[in-house]
C-alpha cells in the first residue's frame, strides 16, 4: 500500500509541475537534460555541452554573444523580451578557438546544467564562427548531415551586423517567439533548409528582409522545395521588405502581420529551373508598406507594395488583406506581378478572393504581359492594370 501511494503522490507531483509551469528534473528514463545559463555565463558553453534532445534555457540578461548551433534535437530558449543576445563588446577577439568551424565547434564545458553547479564566468571570449559571420544565432549543419529537430524559442536577437537567425542545411527547424530586431540584414533567414516552422515571430527594423527564406545564398541555381516550410502568423514591420522568398518552392505564408516595410511580401524566381512557386500566401493582412528604399545593384527602390511575384508559377494568393500600399516605383500598388529582373515570366498563378483596396497606382496590376495562365478571380478592389480584373 505504502509503494503504490508513493507512486499516486509522484504522479500528482509531476502533474501540478505541469500545470504551474515548473521545470522538472530530466527523468533517467528520457535521457534529456536541462542546462541553465545565468547572466555572465556562457550560452554557448551549454550548448556544446547539451546532446541531442537537451534543452538550453536562458534566464533573462543582456548576453554579448553569437551561439552556434550543430547538434539535432537541442532548444534553445529564453525568456522572451528579457532574454537578449547582442553583438560582443568591442575588443573581444575575433578569432575562433583553435579547430573551430561553422559546422564544428570546439567543445568546451558547460555553464549550468540541472545535475551540477554552475561553472564560472571566463572572459573575453572568443568568438565563434556564428559571431565571425556578424550572426546572433546560427543552426549550420552539412549537406551529409542536415541538423534536424533544433528549436529557437522565446529570444530577442539584436544588432548584429548580418543576421539575426540564420540557419544553413537545417530540417524540421522551429523557430517562435523570437524577436530579431535591427539587424543589419536579415532578421530571421535560412538557406538549404527544408520543413522550416517559422511562427508567431517579431522582425523589426532589420535592413534587408524580416523573415527571409532562399535555395542557397551565394549560389545560382533552380529552386529548391522546402518541404512545406511555414512561414505564420508573425509580425514584420519597418524592414525593408517585410518577407522574402527566393527560388523556392512548396511553402505556405500565413496569417502575417506585414506593415511599414518597403514592400510586404517579394517572390523572387529567375530563369533557372525548376522556377520559384508552388506556394501558398493566404490570410495575411499587408498594410502601408510605404518606407521608400532605394535601389540596390539587383533591384530598382521599392516604396508601397504588397505582394510582388516574379518568375513565379503556380503560386496562390488567397484571401489577404491588402490596403493602403503607395508609391511611385517599379514594384508600387497592391498584388503585382512582373517580370524577374533578368526577364523570367509569371505562370499559371492564380490571384483570389483577395481585399486589394486603397493602393496606389493600383490594387491589382499585372504588368508581366508575356506570362502566360496567370488569373484574377473573385478579388475585391477598385483600380486594376488592366482594367476590368477587380471583381464586379
Amino acid at each position: 500500500m505504502r509503494t503504490k501511494h508513493m507512486k499516486c503522490l509522484a504522479g500528482v507531483t509531476a502533474v501540478t509541475a505541469t500545470v504551474l509551469g515548473l521545470s522538472a528534473v530530466p527523468t533517467a528514463a528520457s535521457g534529456h537534460h536541462e542546462h541553465v545559463v545565468h547572466p555572465g555565463e556562457s550560452i554557448q558553453e551549454a550548448v556544446d555541452a547539451a546532446r541531442p534532445g537537451d534543452t538550453v534555457v536562458v534566464l533573462p540578461g543582456t548576453y554579448r554573444e553569437s551561439v552556434l548551433i550543430t547538434t539535432p534535437g537541442l532548444t534553445l530558449r529564453g525568456t522572451g523580451e528579457r532574454t537578449v543576445l547582442a553583438p560582443q563588446a568591442a575588443g573581444t577577439s575575433a578569432e575562433a578557438p583553435a579547430g573551430t568551424s561553422a559546422e564544428a565547434p570546439a567543445g568546451t564545458t558547460p555553464a549550468k546544467t540541472t545535475q551540477g553547479a554552475p561553472a564560472a564566468a571566463k572572459g573575453p571570449r572568443a568568438v565563434n564562427a556564428c559571431a565571425a559571420g556578424g550572426n546572433g544565432v546560427c543552426v549550420v549543419g552539412t549537406e551529409k548531415n542536415p541538423v534536424d529537430g533544433v528549436r529557437i524559442r522565446a529570444l530577442t536577437v539584436t544588432g548584429f551586423t548580418k543576421n539575426g537567425v540564420w540557419a544553413s542545411r537545417t530540417d524540421g527547424l522551429s523557430v517562435r517567439r523570437v524577436t530579431a530586431r535591427d539587424n543589419g540584414t536579415w532578421g530571421i533567414a535560412q538557406e538549404h533548409s527544408t520543413r522550416a516552422d517559422i511562427r508567431r515571430n517579431t522582425a523589426t527594423g532589420n535592413g534587408d528582409a524580416g523573415i527571409f527564406v532562399a535555395n542557397a545564398v551565394n549560389e545560382e541555381g533552380g529552386a529548391t522545395d522546402t518541404g512545406g516550410t511555414t512561414i505564420a502568423d508573425n509580425a514584420v514591420s519597418g524592414n525593408r521588405i517585410g518577407v522574402t522568398v527566393r527560388r523556392v518552392r512548396n511553402l505556405l505564408i500565413d496569417d502575417n502581420t506585414i506593415t511599414g516595410n518597403c514592400s510586404g511580401i517579394f517572390v523572387v524566381g529567375d530563369e533557372s529551373k525548376p522556377a520559384a512557386g508552388a506556394m501558398t500566401i493566404s490570410g495575411n493582412r499587408i498594410v502601408k508598406n510605404n518606407k521608400l528604399c532605394a535601389a540596390t545593384p539587383r533591384l530598382s527602390a521599392i516604396q508601397g507594395s504588397g505582394i510582388v511575384l516574379t518568375g513565379s508559377e503556380s503560386t496562390v494568393v488567397r484571401s489577404n488583406v491588402i490596403q493602403d500600399n503607395a508609391g511611385s516605383t517599379d514594384f508600387s500598388g497592391g498584388i503585382l506581378l512582373l517580370k524577374s529582373f533578368v526577364g523570367a515570366l509569371n505562370t499559371d498563378n492564380t490571384v483570389q478572393d483577395n481585399l486589394v483596396s486603397g493602393n496606389s497606382p493600383a490594387d491589382l496590376a499585372d504588368r508581366d504581359t508575356s506570362g502566360t495562365g496567370n488569373t484574377f478571380v473573385g478579388n475585391t478592389c477598385a483600380t486594376s492594370v488592366p482594367a476590368g480584373m477587380c471583381a464586379e
